[in-house]
């Protein structure tokens, strides 16, 4: 089983404003991966989609990929 990235990195929490960041979380239709390939924990995997979401809504992310 992979170790959580944002656990083994000490994150304290996961900042919307960081695209590159989330960009690694997405696939390349623009959803957002299962955590059982991404091995993220349920405490990150949640922040994570909580980021993206507040990312695509102010247009730092896209919403899908034409």
């Amino acid at each position: 089983m992979r170790q959580c990235y944002f656990c083994s990195q000490n994150f304290k929490d996961i900042d919307y404003k960081e695209a590159e960041l989330l960009k690694r979380f997405i696939s390349g239709q623009a959803k957002i991966i299962d955590p059982k390939f991404t091995g993220t924990c349920a405490k990150h995997q949640r922040a994570l989609a909580k980021s993206i979401k507040r990312s695509r809504f102010l247009g730092l992310l896209p919403f899908t990929r034409r």
